[in-house]
């Protein structure tokens, strides 16, 4: 029963953020029927799965709110941002329920019992005929503009496993949900119903073909099975949709509709069909079927003849339900093979054998491919992470007094499972500060010749191996004048500094640092942008930030798809191995001796007309050893400025599993992990984005005793907190 439990509050969290998400558009458009269904039936299943599971308290609680929603429903009730912003209260006391349900506790019932008073005077006493606090609703007829949504007719076959009932669940209630949303046939079978001496009282051998003709979308009905979904097999059918036909056309006879329900084969209804009694009379002397699948095949064809619907469309999905922590196991599991694949690799060039060399791709091709398809299941929409943003800009503006619409673009846009979870801090953070910060009142923005509305678009796009997400708005943008005097005042600057715009951008991302004279619920506190800066380089992405006085901020976050396995290019100073991340890599290019001479002691080459600085690996890391004739340059792209690293040989490309460097490790600055290579050697990955900072800022240990090597400076919008 705990499994199940556990299964029920999954579910019905993933049910609130759907739930949030439709009421947030019902409040901007309160006639929306499909809307006005889906918050009713979300409360619906809360209230009856909630029972089934012991959740009785969410039961209780969502009957009122159902019943109000009902009434919405029927159009006795008009939906107001009043009964809205209740309804959210009441998500939030849900998810409270559900979270003092994992601690065996009970939620503020004060607070549910205010929720639950506040829905009650929506519901008109026995006998009134209208609502005393929102007067009368317009009826059905009254609207004939609400969107009516169109008749479906389903097959649903319900055969739950053995062991149902031992995980508490009873079938009756999902029975009766479903009678609740259409007309319904529904027919038990017990063709598997075993003798007396073999059957064991606590198992289910009932299952049941229901047809159901209702105006509830096939998602909707499986929702209704949603926490029975690991305990029985669920097949569902569209066999009619669209406009009725001439009632002169005939719907499929029994046998066919038998025939298309797997009971029969093709040779069984050939032989009935040659006899003069009827089909059904026909199969069950033969004994392929049983009464009680004819009655269900008989009621089918009734139901859809009196309807007159011709087409039939058949659509079957499954899914199934798995932990993360499974998920992530597997694809540790992926990259030690990718380990040992690599170390097989290596040891067949060694041999030169060719059966072995074609045994070393063939184990190469094969674990790429479940590499990519394992990396694949972990990858979610970043959709399901954008929708908790509705909520959150649609409170923070009432609170704040503005009028402020959110757009969301590239909901589709995958990313990995273990990244979504991280970014959600990152991006309510930049979200409220736009808000605070960045978009005026209303009042402000008319006198600027602005639309009273402010608009906040948060976006999402694949740039490659990389996930760009955007948090734009079309508010004052950005002041330097001030953000340099504010850095001055407090000291992180000093007052002859020279910074460019970008420069003076780039200090809202130091510590410490806000722009708000006093300190709110918002901000003020001076975190929030250096958080943001700090846990997106910690998931090896980076910052970037376009701002224009009066027209608004930009602020675009790059990200790896995955934290697990990347392609690295490998390189070598001396006898140790190092990882640079592909997707940062443009070019690599030799650096001779004539290079260095004619750089005249400053890390500078010339590449192609264009003067680029350099980091000299081996320096910086301390690293001894005869410096070879010939070095080689990696050329990176940070930010839209090039800064190359110099090392002593470039290998080549490497598919990096990432390892984490431990507790005692984690800490060093310009190493983000290691990896495993064939031989079993250990390559540290570089974090290029700190290895900068480290330079710019005169930490690093280097050629030019400490400071920042001569000629080293990058105006990177990710490096502004070293400025």
């Amino acid at each position: 029963m705990d499994a199940q439990k556990q299964l029920f509050r999954e579910e019905a969290y993933e049910l609130l953020t759907v739930l949030e998400g439709a009421l947030l558009d019902l409040e901007q458009n309160p006639g929306d029927g499909e809307n006005i269904g889906k918050v009713f039936r979300a409360m619906h299943t809360l209230k009856g799965s909630g029972a089934m599971f012991g959740f009785d308290d969410i039961a209780a609680f969502t009957h009122t709110i159902e019943t109000v929603y009902n009434l919405v429903r029927d159009g006795k009730l008009k939906v107001t941002q009043e009964l809205v912003s209740l309804t959210l209260k009441s998500c939030d006391q849900i998810r409270a329920m559900l979270d003092a349900s994992l601690k065996d506790s009970v939620a503020d019932t004060a607070r549910t019992d205010i929720i639950t008073m506040e829905f009650q005077k929506y519901i008109p006493a026995e006998g009134d005929t209208e609502n005393p606090d929102q007067g009368p609703g317009p009826s059905c007829e009254e609207n004939p503009s609400a969107p009516q949504a169109r008749l479906m007719t389903y097959r649903i076959r319900f055969n739950p496993h053995r062991d149902l009932f031992a995980n508490g669940t009873n079938p009756v209630p999902l029975l009766n949900e479903l009678q609740g949303m259409g007309e319904c046939s529904i027919n038990c079978s017990m063709q598997d119903l075993p003798g007396l001496d073999e059957m064991d009282p606590e198992s289910c051998y009932a299952s049941w073909d229901i047809i159901m003709t209702t105006q509830a979308r096939e998602d909707d009905i499986r929702g209704i099975f949603i926490f029975v979904e690991d305990t029985s097999d669920l097949s569902l059918e569209t066999i009619q949709d669209g406009p009725a036909y001439d009632h002169d056309i005939e719907y499929k006879k029994v046998g066919e509709i038998l025939l298309d329900r797997g009971v029969i084969a093709r040779d069984d209804l050939d032989k009935a069909l040659g006899s003069q009694k009827r089909i059904g009379e026909v199969l069950l002397d033969a004994g392929v079927v049983d009464r009680t699948q004819i009655s269900s095949a008989l009621a089918e064809q009734e139901q859809i003849r009196a309807l007159r619907k011709k087409r039939a469309a058949v659509e079957e999905s499954s899914s199934i339900r798995v932990p993360a922590q499974k998920l992530d196991d597997l694809v540790n599991l992926v990259g030690e093979l990718v380990t040992i694949q690599a170390r097989l690799t290596q040891f067949a060039a060694h041999k030169n054998d060719p059966d072995l060399a074609g045994i070393a791709e063939e184990v190469e091709r094969l674990s790429a491919a479940l590499r990519d398809i394992a990396m694949g299941i972990r990858m979610l929409p970043i959709g399901t992470l954008f929708s908790k943003f509705k909520r959150l800009v649609r409170d923070l503006s009432h609170e704040l007094g503005k009028d402020i619409s959110l757009v969301m673009e590239g909901e589709e846009t995958e990313l990995d499972k273990a990244m979504i979870d991280k970014l959600s801090d990152p991006l309510v953070h930049l979200i409220r500060n736009s808000i605070d910060h960045g978009i005026e009142s209303s009042a402000a923005r008319v006198a600027s010749g602005k639309p009273s509305q402010g608009t906040i678009t948060v976006s999402a796009s694949h740039s490659g191996a990389y996930v760009l997400i955007s948090i734009t708005d079309d508010g004052k943008g950005l002041d330097t004048e001030a953000i340099k005097a504010k850095a001055m005042e407090k000291g992180l600057i000093p007052p002859d500094a020279a910074l460019d715009e970008h420069e003076i951008q780039g200090l809202i991302f130091v510590p410490g640092f806000s722009t708000s004279s006093t300190v709110t619920s918002v901000s003020g506190r001076g975190v929030g942008m250096d958080v943001v800066k700090t846990g997106i380089e910690s998931l090896g992405g980076r910052v970037e930030i376009r701002s224009a006085k009066g027209y608004g901020t930009t602020i675009t976050l790059k990200l790896p798809l995955t934290l697990a396995i990347i392609d690295g290019l490998l390189v070598a100073i001396g006898n140790e191995f190092f990882i640079i991340p592909l997707g940062v890599v443009v070019e690599c290019v030799d650096l001779t001796d004539d290079d260095i001479k004619h750089a005249h002691g400053r890390h500078l080459i010339k590449v192609r007309e264009e003067i680029i600085p350099y980091i000299h690996l081996g320096r910086h890391f301390g690293l001894t050893g005869e410096r070879p004739t010939i070095e080689q340059v990696v050329i990176t792209e940070l930010g839209g400025s090039r800064i190359g690293f110099v090392v002593d040989k470039v290998v080549g490309q490497h598919q990096t599993v990432i390892k984490n460097l431990g507790r005692m490790l984690k800490e060093i600055d310009g190493v983000s992990g290691a990896t495993i290579m064939g031989d079993g050697t250990v390559a540290l990955i570089l974090d290029v984005n700190r290895l900068v900072g480290q330079v710019e800022a005169g930490e690093a240990t280097s050629v030019c005793g400490g400071g920042s090597p001569a000629g080293l400076k990058i105006t990177s919008p990710i490096n502004k907190s070293a400025a």
